[in-house]
């Protein structure tokens, strides 16, 4: 399993976008291959991972390369134009403003982009805080989730506009909109079996944006949906007798309907995706005896330098 996480950017890394982001992935899975020594992977993208994800299997789509085998995308906006809470604060106007202030910061902090999202759901994730920590005095729980929500990242000014445009075009359900590495984006080219995870009470996400995906890509895509939110959805361990999802295999044109009609399951989503994703890989074989190969050398220990930056 190779992991990629988002580096930290700084103003100096300010022109870096879209088409950067989509050719380190590549870059990233031709390595795995070789390391690996596998015709193609399996890969997964998360929230906007998940769109760089669609992007660079559209662009794959194009050029003939099969270097991916399968894909998973969880809590990943599809279709932007999703009636949702966050749509509240994005029209033309404040999308190009928030555009220039990145431009001349160089980034979007990753402080900025967290106050953002809070104040979409603000009970939850502004005043509750304000309550028990600043006007009672309690400490924090320890909580997984608000350590996941505390380590933000920063976004190049230019991809920041990528996304910003994506969004107001609705790129990824249009086809055509948006060029990736020089190939318009067209989802439906794509011919990889997906699965795609949703999340029921996702603050940024709205399940049906995710559920798009159903009808825009032109594989097979297998659909959950799980019971919590944005984040809960995607730290879902096995264990939690709280968590459950829901499957249909019918292959509804409206979500509402694909919803009624799904069945709920106790569990969590995790497990049926490890029986997808094994379903979806090669026979095992023995772990290797070390890591990386002659080419392609450990550079430094897990998770990586650039992860504490």
């Amino acid at each position: 399993m190779f992991l990629i996480s988002w580096r930290n950017r700084r103003p100096r890394h300010s022109a870096w976008g879209l088409d950067d982001y989509a050719a380190s992935c590549l870059e990233a899975m031709r390595v795995t291959t070789e390391i690996s020594k596998s015709e193609n992977v399996n890969i997964a993208g998360f929230c906007a991972g998940g769109m760089t994800t669609s992007a660079v299997l559209s662009h794959l789509a194009d050029t003939d390369e099969a270097l991916v085998n399968a894909a998973t995308l969880a809590v990943t906006m599809i279709d932007s134009q999703v009636h949702s809470t966050l749509n509240m604060f994005a029209n033309e106007r404040t999308l190009h403003s928030s555009v220039d202030r990145s431009r001349q910061k160089g980034v979007l902090d990753g402080e900025t982009l967290a106050k953002v999202f809070a104040f979409v759901r603000p009970n939850d994730l502004v005043w509750n805080y304000v309550v028990s920590n600043y006007l009672l005095g309690k400490n924090p729980p320890a909580f997984d989730v608000l350590a996941w929500n505390k380590d933000t990242t920063n976004l190049p000014a230019a991809l920041h506009e990528a996304f910003m445009n994506l969004w107001i075009d609705n790129a990824l359900v249009n086809p055509g909109t948006l060029k990736v590495l020089g190939t318009p984006v067209d989802l439906n080219k794509v011919r990889n079996d997906l699965y795609v995870a949703g999340a029921l009470t996702d603050h940024l996400v709205p399940w049906e944006a995710a559920y798009a995906a159903k009808h825009a890509f032109g594989g097979n895509v297998r659909f959950v949906l799980s019971n919590s939110g944005h984040v809960q959805a995607l730290i879902n361990p096995p264990g939690n007798p709280k968590s459950n999802y829901y499957l249909n295999h019918a292959d509804a044109e409206d979500a509402r309907d694909w919803l009624r009609g799904a069945t709920r399951h106790t569990g969590t989503w995790w497990e049926d995706w490890a029986d997808w994703t094994i379903e979806h890989s090669g026979e095992a074989r023995a772990k290797p005896r070390s890591l990386g190969n002659r080419r392609h050398r450990i550079l430094a220990e897990a998770p990586g330098r650039y992860v504490r930056e």
